[in-house]
Protein backbone atom coordinates (compact mmCIF):
# COMPACT_ATOMS: atom_id res chain seq x y z
CA UNK A 1 0.00 0.00 0.00
CA UNK A 2 1.89 3.09 -0.97
CA UNK A 3 1.30 6.30 0.64
CA UNK A 4 1.20 9.77 -0.66
CA UNK A 5 2.62 12.87 1.30
CA UNK A 6 2.00 15.81 -1.37
CA UNK A 7 4.52 18.67 -0.61
CA UNK A 8 1.92 21.06 -1.12
CA UNK A 9 1.11 20.44 2.33
CA UNK A 10 3.76 21.36 4.05
CA UNK A 11 3.88 25.13 4.37
CA UNK A 12 0.45 24.39 6.16
CA UNK A 13 1.38 21.94 8.83
CA UNK A 14 -0.45 19.18 7.72
CA UNK A 15 0.16 15.66 7.29
CA UNK A 16 -1.78 14.15 4.57
CA UNK A 17 -3.47 10.77 5.60
CA UNK A 18 -2.41 7.55 4.53
CA UNK A 19 -5.72 6.44 2.38
CA UNK A 20 -9.27 8.50 1.12
CA UNK A 21 -10.92 9.56 4.01
CA UNK A 22 -13.73 7.13 3.39
CA UNK A 23 -11.37 4.03 3.65
CA UNK A 24 -10.06 2.77 7.11
CA UNK A 25 -8.17 0.41 8.02
CA UNK A 26 -8.25 -1.77 11.20
CA UNK A 27 -6.83 -4.46 12.17
CA UNK A 28 -8.23 -8.10 12.48
CA UNK A 29 -7.52 -9.83 15.67
CA UNK A 30 -8.83 -13.01 14.28
CA UNK A 31 -5.66 -12.91 12.09
CA UNK A 32 -3.65 -10.84 14.09
CA UNK A 33 -0.01 -12.85 14.96
CA UNK A 34 -0.05 -13.20 10.82
CA UNK A 35 -0.64 -9.00 10.82
CA UNK A 36 -2.96 -8.78 8.02
CA UNK A 37 -5.42 -6.11 8.14
CA UNK A 38 -9.04 -5.74 6.15
CA UNK A 39 -10.61 -2.63 4.65
CA UNK A 40 -13.57 -0.79 6.09
CA UNK A 41 -15.50 1.36 4.29
CA UNK A 42 -17.12 4.27 6.11
CA UNK A 43 -19.05 6.20 4.10
CA UNK A 44 -19.29 9.88 4.74
CA UNK A 45 -22.25 11.26 6.85
CA UNK A 46 -22.17 14.86 5.20
CA UNK A 47 -22.39 18.34 6.38
CA UNK A 48 -26.01 17.52 8.35
CA UNK A 49 -24.07 14.90 10.39
CA UNK A 50 -21.08 17.72 11.11
CA UNK A 51 -23.19 20.36 11.81
CA UNK A 52 -25.44 18.15 14.78
CA UNK A 53 -22.45 16.98 16.63
CA UNK A 54 -20.49 20.42 16.60
CA UNK A 55 -24.00 22.14 18.33
CA UNK A 56 -24.18 19.03 20.49
CA UNK A 57 -20.40 19.62 21.25
CA UNK A 58 -21.18 23.62 21.86
CA UNK A 59 -23.77 22.73 24.08
CA UNK A 60 -22.22 20.29 25.93
CA UNK A 61 -19.47 22.44 26.04
CA UNK A 62 -21.52 25.49 27.17
CA UNK A 63 -22.94 23.85 30.14
CA UNK A 64 -19.60 21.57 31.21
CA UNK A 65 -18.16 25.34 31.60
CA UNK A 66 -20.83 26.35 33.80
CA UNK A 67 -21.27 23.74 35.90
CA UNK A 68 -17.78 23.46 36.82
CA UNK A 69 -17.07 26.99 36.79
CA UNK A 70 -16.81 27.09 40.79
CA UNK A 71 -14.29 23.59 40.27
CA UNK A 72 -12.38 25.94 37.49
CA UNK A 73 -12.21 28.80 40.06
CA UNK A 74 -11.14 26.12 43.19
CA UNK A 75 -8.57 24.48 41.17
CA UNK A 76 -7.17 28.03 40.54
CA UNK A 77 -6.72 29.03 43.81
CA UNK A 78 -5.22 25.27 44.92
CA UNK A 79 -2.77 25.30 41.55
CA UNK A 80 -1.38 28.80 42.58
CA UNK A 81 -1.10 28.50 46.34
CA UNK A 82 0.72 25.19 46.18
CA UNK A 83 3.45 25.65 43.21
CA UNK A 84 5.00 28.38 41.61
CA UNK A 85 4.32 29.06 37.83
CA UNK A 86 1.04 29.14 35.35
CA UNK A 87 -2.17 27.87 36.24
CA UNK A 88 -2.53 26.13 32.96
CA UNK A 89 -0.62 24.19 30.59
CA UNK A 90 -0.67 24.04 26.89
CA UNK A 91 0.80 21.86 24.27
CA UNK A 92 0.40 21.74 20.42
CA UNK A 93 -1.01 18.26 19.08
CA UNK A 94 -2.60 16.90 16.30
CA UNK A 95 -5.93 17.73 15.29
CA UNK A 96 -8.59 17.40 12.55
CA UNK A 97 -6.82 16.51 9.48
CA UNK A 98 -3.39 16.55 10.84
CA UNK A 99 -3.42 20.15 11.72
CA UNK A 100 -1.47 21.19 15.31
CA UNK A 101 -3.67 23.22 17.87
CA UNK A 102 -3.24 24.23 21.28
CA UNK A 103 -4.49 22.42 23.87
CA UNK A 104 -4.99 23.32 27.17
CA UNK A 105 -4.87 21.94 30.74
CA UNK A 106 -4.83 22.68 34.10
CA UNK A 107 -0.94 22.60 35.35
CA UNK A 108 -0.21 19.52 37.15
CA UNK A 109 3.71 19.10 37.32
CA UNK A 110 6.17 21.64 38.58
CA UNK A 111 7.50 23.93 36.12
CA UNK A 112 10.70 23.09 35.82
CA UNK A 113 10.34 19.85 35.31
CA UNK A 114 7.44 19.34 33.02
CA UNK A 115 8.13 18.20 29.43
CA UNK A 116 6.61 20.41 26.69
CA UNK A 117 6.64 18.28 23.96
CA UNK A 118 4.81 15.76 25.91
CA UNK A 119 7.18 12.62 24.10
CA UNK A 120 8.00 11.84 27.92
CA UNK A 121 5.30 10.12 29.12
CA UNK A 122 3.86 10.03 33.05
CA UNK A 123 3.87 7.35 34.77
CA UNK A 124 2.41 6.32 38.61
CA UNK A 125 4.09 7.99 41.01
CA UNK A 126 5.97 10.35 38.51
CA UNK A 127 8.11 13.08 40.49
CA UNK A 128 7.20 16.08 38.27
CA UNK A 129 3.83 15.76 39.15
CA UNK A 130 2.73 18.12 42.41
CA UNK A 131 0.14 17.27 45.32
CA UNK A 132 -2.37 18.92 43.85
CA UNK A 133 -1.90 17.58 40.46
CA UNK A 134 -2.06 14.17 41.38
CA UNK A 135 -5.85 14.28 42.57
CA UNK A 136 -6.52 16.20 39.47
CA UNK A 137 -5.52 13.87 37.66
CA UNK A 138 -6.34 10.89 39.76
CA UNK A 139 -10.37 12.28 38.95
CA UNK A 140 -9.30 13.89 35.50
CA UNK A 141 -10.28 17.53 36.47
CA UNK A 142 -6.76 18.79 34.90
CA UNK A 143 -8.62 17.94 31.69
CA UNK A 144 -11.73 20.73 32.51
CA UNK A 145 -9.88 23.53 29.69
CA UNK A 146 -9.97 21.35 27.27
CA UNK A 147 -13.86 22.44 27.45
CA UNK A 148 -12.19 25.75 25.90
CA UNK A 149 -10.97 24.02 23.18
CA UNK A 150 -14.39 22.45 22.21
CA UNK A 151 -15.61 25.92 22.19
CA UNK A 152 -13.04 27.05 19.92
CA UNK A 153 -13.63 24.52 17.42
CA UNK A 154 -10.35 22.86 17.77
CA UNK A 155 -11.80 19.58 19.55
CA UNK A 156 -14.64 17.61 20.35
CA UNK A 157 -16.59 16.33 23.44
CA UNK A 158 -16.14 12.67 21.90
CA UNK A 159 -13.20 11.30 19.89
CA UNK A 160 -9.87 10.16 19.55
CA UNK A 161 -7.76 11.48 21.70
CA UNK A 162 -5.25 13.93 20.41
CA UNK A 163 -1.84 13.06 20.48
CA UNK A 164 1.39 14.84 20.42
CA UNK A 165 3.53 14.62 17.53
CA UNK A 166 6.69 12.06 17.79
CA UNK A 167 4.67 10.38 20.35
CA UNK A 168 6.30 6.81 20.84
CA UNK A 169 4.77 3.29 21.51
CA UNK A 170 6.78 1.24 22.70
CA UNK A 171 9.93 1.72 21.37
CA UNK A 172 8.13 3.31 18.11
CA UNK A 173 6.66 6.27 16.78
CA UNK A 174 3.44 5.58 17.04
CA UNK A 175 2.78 5.99 13.18
CA UNK A 176 5.59 3.25 12.42
CA UNK A 177 3.78 0.86 14.61
CA UNK A 178 0.64 1.59 13.45
CA UNK A 179 0.92 2.22 9.77
CA UNK A 180 -2.99 3.42 9.62
CA UNK A 181 -2.42 5.35 12.37
CA UNK A 182 -3.54 8.83 10.65
CA UNK A 183 -6.19 7.56 9.68
CA UNK A 184 -8.15 8.99 13.36
CA UNK A 185 -7.72 12.15 12.30
CA UNK A 186 -10.22 12.11 10.03
CA UNK A 187 -12.50 13.79 12.53
CA UNK A 188 -11.66 16.18 15.46
CA UNK A 189 -10.07 14.90 18.75
CA UNK A 190 -12.16 14.25 21.46
CA UNK A 191 -11.90 15.30 25.35
CA UNK A 192 -12.93 11.88 25.81
CA UNK A 193 -13.19 8.50 23.38
CA UNK A 194 -14.10 5.34 22.89
CA UNK A 195 -10.42 4.05 23.94
CA UNK A 196 -10.41 5.75 26.81
CA UNK A 197 -14.01 4.28 28.28
CA UNK A 198 -12.74 0.66 26.87
CA UNK A 199 -9.66 0.35 29.05
CA UNK A 200 -7.22 1.78 26.26
CA UNK A 201 -5.92 4.99 28.30
CA UNK A 202 -2.54 6.12 29.79
CA UNK A 203 0.90 5.03 28.70
CA UNK A 204 1.55 3.69 25.47
CA UNK A 205 4.51 2.10 26.23
CA UNK A 206 2.74 -1.80 26.14
CA UNK A 207 2.66 -1.95 21.74
CA UNK A 208 -0.24 -4.39 22.19
CA UNK A 209 -2.39 -1.40 24.07
CA UNK A 210 -1.30 1.20 21.70
CA UNK A 211 -2.36 -0.58 18.44
CA UNK A 212 -5.66 -1.56 20.61
CA UNK A 213 -6.21 2.37 21.06
CA UNK A 214 -6.18 3.03 17.64
CA UNK A 215 -8.39 0.31 15.86
CA UNK A 216 -11.16 1.06 18.73
CA UNK A 217 -10.52 5.13 17.40
CA UNK A 218 -11.15 3.64 14.07
CA UNK A 219 -14.29 1.73 15.47
CA UNK A 220 -15.62 4.77 16.83
CA UNK A 221 -15.49 6.72 13.66
CA UNK A 222 -16.98 3.92 11.44
CA UNK A 223 -19.74 4.25 13.70
CA UNK A 224 -20.08 7.13 15.59
CA UNK A 225 -23.69 8.87 16.13
CA UNK A 226 -24.87 11.48 18.92
CA UNK A 227 -26.16 8.74 20.91
CA UNK A 228 -23.10 6.82 21.47
CA UNK A 229 -21.06 10.34 22.14
CA UNK A 230 -23.64 10.12 25.08
CA UNK A 231 -23.27 6.76 26.26
CA UNK A 232 -19.58 7.91 26.03
CA UNK A 233 -19.54 11.15 28.15
CA UNK A 234 -21.71 9.17 30.81
CA UNK A 235 -19.49 6.04 30.71
CA UNK A 236 -16.12 8.55 31.40
CA UNK A 237 -18.13 10.76 33.98
CA UNK A 238 -18.68 7.28 35.62
CA UNK A 239 -14.82 5.77 34.97
CA UNK A 240 -13.19 9.46 35.70
CA UNK A 241 -15.16 11.34 38.01
CA UNK A 242 -17.02 8.79 40.01
CA UNK A 243 -14.35 6.12 40.22
CA UNK A 244 -10.89 7.68 39.84
CA UNK A 245 -9.02 6.05 37.19
CA UNK A 246 -6.54 8.52 35.94
CA UNK A 247 -2.95 8.69 36.24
Amino acid sequence: MGVSTPSSFAGEGIVPLWERRSIFIQRDYSVARRRVYRRCHHSSRGEPWCQAKRIFDVIGAGLGILFFAPAFLAITIAIKLTSPGPVFFSQRRYGYRNRRFRIYKFRTMYTHLADGTGVQQTTRGDPRITAVGRILRHTSLDELPQLINVMKGDMSLVGPRPHVPGMLAGDFLYEELVPYYFQRHAVRPGITGLAQVSGCRGSTSDDKIAIARIDYDLDYIATASLWLDAKIILRTVAREFLWGNGV
